[in-house]
C-alpha cells in the first residue's frame, strides 16, 4: 500500500501554524515578518514529515536557495532601455527550465557600497549575473577574486572574469565601410551612456578605429553622450547637430538612442537619409518599423542572456568553462535610414 502524500496541511498541523505561514516560510518569502522560532518550527516539521515541495524541498536537502541574483548596474535603465528585456527573457527562460528563481536587484554601486556583499552574505542567492557592469567597480572585482559564482553580461576586463559579450570591431567596421561607400566623410556619434561602461567605450573605440582605416577621424566635438533613453538621445543629437551641422552620418550607440537621433533630425529639418544617415546597434524588434526603417547592427540579447544563465549553472555545478569569456559576433543589417551623402 502506497504511503499517503504529505501536504502543506500536514506540515501546518505539525508546526501549529497556518498553511499560509508554511507557504511563506518554505518559499523563502520576506514579505511577512515571521519570528525565527516560527520559521525553525515550520522547517523542522517539513523535514520530519519529508514534505518536499519543488524547489523548497531541494533547498531543505541541499542548503541552496535555488535562486540566482540578477543585478542591473543602473536600475533606471529598466525604464528606458529596450535591449535589457531581451536579456532578461533569455535569463528567466533558462532559469525556469532549470527550476531556479531569479531575484532582480537594481544597483547604483556608487550609491550603495557593499550591496553585492549583502546579497551574497544573506544567502538568498546561489550565484549572480550582473548586467552592464562598470569598469573599476571594486566591489564586483572583489567578488570575482573571491571566486563567487558570478557571470557578467558585459565585462570589467578582469583576467578571472566569466562573461558573455558581443564583439564590435568587425560589425562596426562593416557599417563604417557601408557609409563611406555611400560618400560620407563627416561622421559623428551619439553614445548610449556616459563614459565608464565597457560596451559604450568599446563601440566608440571601434568606430574611431574603423574610420582611421578609411583615412577619416572621429573628432571629439563630433561625439555626444546619451543616457540610455530615447529622450536623452534626442537631446544629445540636437546638441551634436547644432554644434556640427556639417555631419552627414551619425552612429547611435544603440537602437533606443537611434529613436532620439531620428526625432532630433526631424525637429531640425534634417531628412533621413537624404540629409543625414543614421546607424543603430542591437536590431531590436521595433527597428524595421521605424520611419525610415533603421540600418543597424544585429545582436541577440535573448541568446546572450541564455548563455549567461547556462554559464552560471555550469559554475554552480563546478563544471569547467571553455572558454570562460564568450564573445558573440553581431552582423550589419541594411535598411532605409542610410543613403548617399548629400552633395
Amino acid at each position: 500500500m502506497s504511503r499517503p502524500r504529505i501536504t502543506s496541511h500536514d506540515v501546518a498541523r505539525r508546526a501549529g501554524v497556518s498553511r499560509t505561514t508554511v507557504s511563506l516560510v518554505l518559499s523563502g518569502s520576506g514579505r511577512v515578518a515571521l519570528s525565527p522560532e516560527t520559521r525553525k518550527r515550520v522547517m523542522r516539521a517539513a523535514e520530519d514529515l519529508g514534505y518536499k515541495p519543488n524547489s523548497a524541498a531541494r533547498m531543505l536537502v541541499s542548503g541552496n536557495s535555488e535562486t540566482i541574483g540578477l543585478v542591473v548596474s543602473d536600475p533606471s535603465i529598466l525604464l528606458v532601455d529596450a535591449f535589457i528585456p531581451q536579456i532578461l527573457y533569455g535569463i528567466e527562460r533558462a532559469n525556469r527550465e532549470m527550476g531556479f528563481h531569479v531575484l532582480v536587484e537594481g544597483l547604483g554601486a556608487e550609491e550603495r557600497p557593499g550591496a553585492y556583499d549583502h546579497l551574497v552574505e544573506s544567502r538568498r542567492i546561489d550565484g549572480l549575473i550582473v548586467l552592464n557592469p562598470r569598469v573599476g567597480d571594486e566591489a564586483l572585482v572583489s567578488l570575482i577574486e573571491k571566486g563567487f559564482p558570478l557571470v557578467l553580461v558585459g565585462s570589467v576586463r578582469h583576467k578571472d572574469e566569466v562573461s558573455v559579450t558581443f564583439t564590435t570591431r568587425a560589425a562596426i567596421g562593416a557599417a563604417v565601410e557601408h557609409v563611406v561607400a555611400l560618400g560620407h566623410r563627416r561622421i559623428g556619434a551619439v553614445t548610449f551612456s556616459p563614459r565608464g561602461y565597457t560596451s559604450r567605450d568599446a563601440r566608440l573605440a571601434a568606430l574611431g578605429a574603423a574610420m582611421v582605416g578609411h583615412d577619416l577621424h572621429l573628432d571629439e566635438d563630433a561625439i555626444t553622450d546619451g543616457n540610455f533613453s530615447a529622450e536623452s538621445g534626442h537631446r544629445a543629437a540636437t546638441t551634436l547637430l547644432e554644434r556640427r551641422p556639417d555631419l552627414t552620418a551619425v552612429f547611435a550607440g544603440n537602437d533606443t538612442i537611434a529613436i532620439g537621433v531620428l526625432s532630433a533630425a526631424r525637429a531640425l529639418g534634417r531628412r533621413v537619409p537624404e540629409d543625414l544617415s543614421v546607424v543603430g546597434f542591437d536590431d531590436l524588434p521595433f527597428a524595421p518599423w521605424l520611419t525610415p526603417a533603421l540600418t543597424t547592427i544585429r545582436t541577440d540579447g535573448v541568446r546572450q542572456g541564455t548563455i549567461a544563465a547556462e554559464m552560471l549553472f555550469a559554475r554552480l555545478g563546478h563544471a569547467a568553462l571553455h572558454p570562460p569569456r564568450v564573445r558573440l559576433e553581431p552582423e550589419l543589417v541594411l535598411r532605409r535610414s542610410t543613403g548617399p551623402a548629400p552633395d
